[in-house]
């Protein structure tokens, strides 16, 4: 399993959206970095739930439920988007300030690659943040 890191502006898709539709697609990916991201995702792999540009914060867990597929928004083969279902809410949402103040996370893609909207995670990376938000 591998685990990941998504982003998303709450007023255009937030966490409370993503739990009321129970599932989605995560399409609008145009960086071929976040796509290729995408790509490696695995059913059953897991990603945390960013909220960007407001917010700022890990606010959950987004399973995989269904591997890379053509973006269905765009005619566009390069494209790719992955489905994906509402885990688990962290009991403490996570700040960006919270990971960059954390020297274990320096090299964190979130801190390194802030701009990517899909990231990977280490496994180290992702057990300090879960128990950052007491899980």
């Amino acid at each position: 399993m591998a685990y990941w890191l998504i982003k998303s502006e709450p007023f255009k898709y937030s966490w409370d959206k993503f739990v009321e539709d129970g599932s989605t697609f995560w399409d609008g990916v145009r960086n071929y970095g976040a796509r290729n991201n995408l790509r490696s995702m695995k059913k059953g792999d897991f990603a945390f739930f960013y909220h960007s540009n407001e917010g700022l914060e890990i606010v959950g867990i987004a399973k995989v439920i269904k591997e890379s597929y053509q973006d269905p928004t765009t005619e566009e083969t390069a494209w790719l988007v992955v489905d994906f279902m509402p885990h688990k809410k962290l009991k403490n949402p996570v700040t960006l300030a919270q990971v960059k103040a954390e020297p274990s996370l320096a090299q964190m893609a979130l801190i390194r690659l802030g701009r990517l909207s899909v990231q990977p995670v280490l496994e180290s990376e992702w057990d300090t943040i879960m128990e950052m938000a007491g899980e």
